[in-house]
């Protein structure tokens, strides 16, 4: 193999390994699902090689499980997990949020106001995929505005353990009245100025999600932990 066609190989490889990273963080996979190699493959329209070896570079972040004779499957979460999860995410978003908003351009502000909007709308059409995949950007350019790429590498770590479960958010009807409060009440503290009420906002985005996610979690029991089947 020449230099140059290792060089292709790496690159796909890193490309396969950040989309499917993508796809875990923004929920696109369920906890205990089985992912398999020629699917993922087919869905992603590579090669089986680099997705085998993203699937194992995942796994090696705990962000996937190896499960004997089921191949790689979405780990699950306990409740006690989760609330741990949970706590971290409170604790390094709403630091990341309040020194965002010192920072945040006008154009920046203009997308977030955009963001905010199109959440409105998905939730409206009941598209969960849509939501998250906004919701995602919404809080990406807020936490970028920092200026810390340690801080928001390890809120993206967190994001990576959180993405299988924040589908759950959509099995409760009630959840899609409230999502975008926070998100909204995010903007009017940007306009006033006050980036501690920019803290508490995203705070509560993350608590009343978190209660939602959590009581589904409760319901499902212990039980809820194995790891999809191998067909």
């Amino acid at each position: 193999m020449s230099d140059d066609d290792t060089e292709a190989s790496t690159t796909q490889q890193d490309s396969v390994y950040q989309a499917l990273r993508q796809w875990v963080t923004v929920g696109r996979f369920l906890p205990g699902e089985r992912l398999k190699i020629r699917t993922v493959a087919a869905a992603m329209g590579v090669g089986q090689m680099p997705v085998r070896a993203a699937l194992q570079r995942l796994a090696a972040e705990g962000a996937l499980v190896n499960v004997p004779n089921a191949g790689v499957a979405v780990p699950r979460l306990s409740v006690p997990e989760f609330d741990d999860l949970l706590q971290m995410r409170m604790l390094l978003e709403g630091e990341a949020a309040e020194r965002g908003s010192l920072r945040l351009a006008a154009a920046q502000r203009h997308e977030l106001q955009a963001l905010c909007t199109r959440m409105d709308e998905a939730l409206a059409r009941q598209d969960a995929d849509d939501y998250l995949a906004a919701n995602e950007d919404f809080h990406v350019i807020l936490y970028r505005a920092a200026g810390s790429p340690l801080l928001f590498s390890l809120i993206d770590t967190l994001w990576l353990k959180a993405g299988p479960v924040s589908n759950r958010l959509f099995d409760t009807p009630a959840a899609a009245g409230v999502l975008n409060d926070a998100h909204e009440a995010l903007m009017k503290a940007l306009q006033a100025g006050d980036s501690a009420a920019v803290r508490r906002a995203v705070e509560q985005d993350i608590f009343v999600a978190g209660q939602f996610v959590r009581q589904r979690l409760k319901d499902e029991g212990p039980q809820s932990r194995r790891a999809a089947p191998r067909d």
